[in-house]
């Protein structure tokens, strides 16, 4: 027999089409696809980069993910054509249970610019579940005594698949004594029965075998089972009947323990025993209704023994039995509906994914930080969540979908001001009351290279003095930075550039990490009084960022240079000098005129001379200038005098302590007649053999001294006629010369129209220098017949001491006059086209290759002063068009004269001064007879000009 609860619509064959449908809903923003359960790996499901406008190269880049929370990976997107397949087995029973709807709710995310996407997939059910009844065999006794059309409830079957293949048909094997009562669809609360249609008869049939079939709607049809054994008892012929065969109540979640749900109600006609009434749940119960629900056997109470949770089942359908006591009993039958009330008893629950952290501090407004989705199992009013963010933070929240908030930036941030952040999200439901929960994100802000290191001063001066050790420390530099991490190492280094002709970290040295500042060589005051250099600080970040920092360091001096005596030959701290004095002299004649040089300055370069009293305390006619070390008579000589006298004069500076040099004069007085005869000799430990005087020839003095009135008066024309032409304006400020002119004492004095300051690395100003012979008038200024320096007075009649950078001593200026003279020409010039430089042309002893090549003038006699200085093959340095030459010689003393020259930026302020310095000495000495027949001639020809000085 069959027996069928509803037909089954033909349209409904097509769900076991693997044709899927695609619809993309405008209005919620979400793209829909379905499957079918149970579809086999790679299955097609949708080309999802297509449908949501995305290019296929363009997958990788943007990092697109496929987020399906709790699903695992049952659907995967392939990048390389976009499309969206079943990955592993889905199931559509153990995904939704005994839901109508099932359906996977996927994220799609793609960065660059960061978008969300949401699409739900629908699972389709199949008829892959057969019919389950509860158990394979029921037992039913029945007396014979029941009459026709009786009924009696049987436990319908249960398939787990929806729709059309859960629509259940039975089937009753053939019988003459039963048939099957299927209730219609709207009466599913009516239960499954048998109905009596014959007369039973136990002693005809005491047993009865039936088979019950379950049929599903699916294609092809599953089946399901149960054997129906039936007993035919006798007697009691009157069956409990409950008031209500179906009872139907209302009961809210999470009631305590002990709760009455509803009491059940049956009587039965019978008397006695056949009339008593037991109460119990049918057989068919299942164990979770049983382990929450308790029924009174005698009262027929419902009440709770477990946690009623409207989330785990919003309905529960008993069956509950009465039992009479007779032989055989007999039973009744009734369904208790229980509706279980939702209350808001879920607090909300927020899920973070974290998408760019940490956050650089330079990051756009908008950019994203997470994403923020919240859930609240509860029911209606109960389940609707908002989401709110703590105040004070620059960020804000932006609902993207439903429960879903992306965490953006709204606010620069500024890593040094705040380094992390955390942020507390709270999400609230609208029951009452309602309920909240609250997470908290840490935001750490990752640090970007945008502040440079950053020193506490723009300049440092340190003041060292000369003379230091190799390798000593001077200064620390010292720069910080607000940033983090390698962004704040700093390394120190220093800007190279050339200090003259050197670079300068062959002078300094910096330690890229501690900064501290090295000297690598010895500085000495007389060289460099003033290194001025950068430090540059640099951090790791990328890019670099950097800062200089300007350090001046001033070299002090000190007091290490002894005076040099000039006229040695090599500037030794002692010599002898033999000098004949006729007996006729009067008071105050010059006899000697001792000459020395400190290469110091300031005191320690100021020199004064002193006459060393005779072992016997006789007063000598001799006295020593204090600051011109002229040796001058001071009274007419005698008989009483002794014929050969020795001078020794002391020559000391001012420095702490003070540095001498000796000078030994040997004075031979003979009478006016007798031919003069010097003869000099050097205690350094170079012997040096006595000249003989030849007779001078009056014819040849004649010739100098005319060539010399032709040289002056060549000199007075070429300096009227550049006196008269227009100055031009300079680099450094006029264009005025520099005159340097000696007076009769061997004074200098100069024009200060023009500063002269030290100048590292730069193209030195240029300048004209002019020197005049001794035969010219004294320059305007200057005192004749006094050999001190120059003297500047406060006040009438009160002088003021000399300027401590005053370079030169008084006895080097005394003899200068006889030193420099310009040559013939007078001109130095820089070559073909090149400007004539108005520049004196010196000499030197020094034989050296590298110090250049020494050659008189054509045409100079043999007491000529004038000599050319040419520049050696190793000694590159040649004066360009307009330059001033760093230094030049003096003739026939161990000095250089340099013209120091700073920029008018400088920060030295001090006045013009000539520079005098040693020579470097003569290393090797060539000793041929021609050499010595050559200095033989020279020595006589300055003995002869010595004496005329006198």
């Amino acid at each position: 027999m069959l027996y069928s609860g509803g037909s089954i619509p033909e349209g409904q064959h097509l769900l076991l089409s693997l044709l899927l449908l695609t619809i993309w809903a405008a209005g919620n923003g979400e793209l829909h696809y379905s499957v079918l359960e149970e579809a086999k790996h790679g299955t097609f499901v949708g080309r999802i980069a297509q449908d949501l406008e995305l290019q296929l190269m363009e997958l990788v880049p943007r990092m697109f993910q496929l987020d399906s929370k709790s699903h695992g990976d049952l659907l995967e997107v392939n990048l390389q054509n976009g499309i969206l397949f079943v990955n592993s087995r889905i199931d559509r029973e153990e995904l939704c249970r005994r839901s109508a709807e099932c359906s996977i709710h996927l994220e799609v995310i793609v960065d660059r610019p960061l978008q969300v996407f949401h699409v739900e997939v629908e699972v389709k059910d199949i008829n892959d579940n057969p019919p389950v009844f509860p158990a394979t065999q029921k037992n039913l006794f029945i007396a014979e005594s029941r009459p026709l059309d009786s009924r009696f409830p049987l436990e319908g079957a249960s398939d787990a698949d929806v729709g059309a293949n859960a629509l259940l048909t039975y089937r009753l094997s053939p019988n003459e004594y039963f048939s099957l009562d299927v209730p219609p669809s709207h009466e599913q609360v009516k239960p499954l029965g048998l109905v009596l249609r014959k007369p039973l008869d136990r002693e005809e049939a005491p047993e009865l075998y039936l088979l019950l079939t379950a049929t599903d709607g699916g294609k092809p049809e599953l089946t399901g089972t149960i054997q129906l054994l039936i007993t035919v008892l006798d007697a009691n012929d009157n069956a409990p009947v409950f008031d209500r065969t179906l009872y139907t109540v209302r009961l809210p979640e999470n009631v305590p323990i002990g709760t009455l749900v509803i009491n059940t109600n049956a009587s039965d006609l019978d008397e006695g025993v056949n009339g008593d009434i037991a109460y119990s749940f049918s057989s068919d119960v299942s164990p979770d209704i049983k382990s929450k629900f308790h029924i009174d056997a005698v009262s027929g109470a419902i009440t709770v023994i477990g946690r009623i949770d409207f989330e785990e089942s919003k309905t529960y359908k008993i069956q509950v039995e009465a039992i009479d006591k007779g032989f055989p009993p007999l039973a009744g039958h009734c369904t208790v509906l229980v509706e279980v009330v939702d209350t808001n008893d879920n607090v909300p629950q927020l899920t973070v994914k974290t998408i760019s952290l940490p956050v650089k501090e330079d990051a756009q407004l908008g950019t994203v930080i997470a994403l923020i989705s919240v859930t609240d199992i509860d029911a209606g009013v109960n389940g609707q969540v908002t989401c709110s963010l703590m105040p004070h933070v620059p960020f804000k929240l932006v609902s993207t979908f439903k429960n879903y908030y992306s965490l953006v930036l709204d606010s620069a941030l500024d890593r040094e001001t705040v380094s992390d952040y955390k942020v507390v999200v709270t999400a609230r439901d609208g029951g009452s009351p309602s309920l909240w929960a609250t997470t908290s994100v840490s935001v750490e802000v990752a640090d970007v290279n945008d502040n440079a290191p950053a020193f506490a001063q723009l300049e440092y001066s340190v003041f060292l003095k000369e003379n230091n050790p190799p390798g000593c420390h001077i200064f620390t530099v010292s720069a910080h930075d607000a940033d983090a991490q390698e962004n704040a190492l700093v390394s120190y280094s220093l800007v190279e550039r050339r200090v003259g002709e050197r670079a300068l970290s062959s002078y300094v040295s910096v330690h890229a990490e501690s900064g501290k500042v090295y000297a690598l060589q010895p500085l000495d005051h007389e060289e460099l009084e003033l290194l001025q250099f950068q430090v540059s600080a640099r951090d790791s970040g990328a890019p670099s960022l950097c800062s200089n920092v300007t350090l001046q360091v001033f070299v002090l001096d000190e007091n290490d240079n002894a005076p040099a005596l000039l006229g040695s030959g090599t500037g030794d701290v002692s010599l002898v000098v033999t000098q004949l004095v006729p007996w006729s002299v009067g008071a105050g004649h010059v006899v000697a005129k001792v000459r020395a040089v400190d290469s110091d300055s300031g005191y320690n370069a100021w020199l004064s001379y002193e006459l060393q009293t005779s072992v016997g305390g006789a007063r000598s006619p001799f006295r020593v200038g204090l600051y011109t070390g002229e040796i001058s008579t001071t009274r007419a000589l005698d008989e009483s005098d002794s014929q050969r006298q020795s001078l020794l004069v002391l020559v000391k500076d001012h420095g702490e302590p003070a540095l001498t040099a000796t000078a030994t004069v040997l004075v031979s007085l003979v009478e006016s007649g007798q031919t003069p005869k010097t003869a000099s000799r050097n205690l350094a430990g170079t012997a040096s053999q006595e000249a003989t005087l030849v007779d001078v020839n009056v014819y040849l003095i004649i010739a100098i001294c005319s060539v010399s009135s032709l040289l002056v008066l060549t000199l007075l024309l070429y300096i009227s006629f550049r006196c008269s032409a227009a100055p031009t304006q300079g680099e450094c400020g006029s264009g005025k010369p520099m005159l340097v002119c000696s007076s009769a004492v061997g004074s200098w004095s100069y024009s200060n129209q023009r500063r002269q300051r030290v100048c590292s690395g730069e193209v030195p100003p240029k300048t004209d220098l002019m020197a005049f012979s001794p035969g010219l008038p004294p320059c305007p200024g200057s005192v004749e017949g006094v050999g001190e320096p120059p003297v500047v007075l406060d006040s009438p009649g009160k002088p003021r001491q000399p300027n401590p950078d005053w370079r030169y001593s008084a006895s080097l200026r005394a003899g200068m006059h006889s030193s420099v003279h310009l040559e013939e020409a007078g001109i130095l010039r820089a070559g073909p086209g090149g400007p004539d430089q108005q520049w004196p042309t010196v000499s030197s002893a020094t034989p050296e290759p590298e110090a250049g090549e020494v050659s008189p003038p054509v045409g100079a006699g043999v007491n000529s002063n004038s000599w050319t200085f040419k520049y050696g093959p190793s000694n590159p340095k040649q004066s360009g068009p307009g330059e001033l030459p760093d230094k030049f010689i003096i003739p026939g003393s161990p000095a250089i004269i340099s013209i120091r020259q700073e920029p008018t930026n400088s920060q030295i302020d001090k006045s013009d001064f000539i520079t005098f310095g040693k020579k470097e000495e003569t290393k090797k000495k060539k000793k041929k007879k021609k050499g010595n027949k050559t200095q033989e001639k020279k020595e006589k020809g300055n003995s002869t000009t010595d004496n005329s000085d006198q």
